[in-house]
């Protein structure tokens, strides 16, 4: 903005400084609440990833703590190691998560099959965080290995399906949906191991959950 402004030359237009800074105030007032914003989001993504991480962690220790029950050797990430601490001779059902364990932090989860048997080796659940246009997601998938293959310049590769257990935007996460679908793999998975016949398992998830990606190891 400009106004006319009489000197010792004669009148000349000059910038109206007073104007310059109610306009400038004015975004300064809008900045400073998109800070507050963005700020108040994160730590709501924060807290909310927290939780998120926290009951998952606690869901995967059950689950391979109830398969090593029937004999199923599982490894789950992250390592009980790093997560929690036992009371005295309370291995593995009397923890609590270690306090200097950043619960927030976790981007990766999974709880791996490690039978010999069947194929079965790799079989996994995997929980993880990715975006889409800047929105943030959970995933739940299972992946399980199809087969082997021979490729001529890697050598012999193991070939993985999976089928997408749980998907959302994690402003939509539902915690009871997403331990029912997890309650129904489990369950699956469960009878596959003690019926010895990992059929049960891989025609469940065929029936049952999308497709998900094919990849090599």
């Amino acid at each position: 903005m400009f106004i006319w402004v009489l000197s010792a030359s004669g009148i000349i237009l000059a910038p109206d400084k007073a104007g310059k800074d109610d306009w400038f105030a004015k975004l300064d007032v809008e900045l400073e609440r998109k800070t507050l914003a963005v700020s108040r989001d994160r730590d709501e993504l924060h807290m909310q990833r927290t939780r998120i991480n926290k009951a998952l962690i606690d869901d995967f220790w059950n689950i391979l703590n109830r398969f090593s029950k029937i004999s199923v050797q599982m490894t789950m990430e992250p390592t009980y190691s790093t997560f929690a601490q036992f009371e005295k001779d309370g291995f593995p059902d009397k923890w609590s998560f270690r306090p200097e364990f950043d619960l927030e932090s976790v981007t990766n989860m999974q709880l791996i099959d490690r039978s010999q048997v069947q194929g079965r080796m790799g079989d996994s659940l995997k929980v993880w965080y990715y975006s889409v246009d800047s929105t943030p997601h959970i995933r739940v998938v299972f992946d399980y290995c199809e087969g082997e293959h021979y490729y001529k310049y890697a050598g012999w590769k193991r070939i993985f399906g999976q089928f997408i257990i749980y998907d959302a935007a994690l402003n939509n996460y539902d915690e009871d949906q997403m331990h029912e679908s997890l309650r129904d793999v489990v369950l699956s998975w469960y009878e596959s191991h003690l019926r010895n016949n990992r059929d049960i398992l891989i025609t469940h998830l065929k029936e049952n959950y999308e497709k998900g990606e094919t990849f090599t190891e």
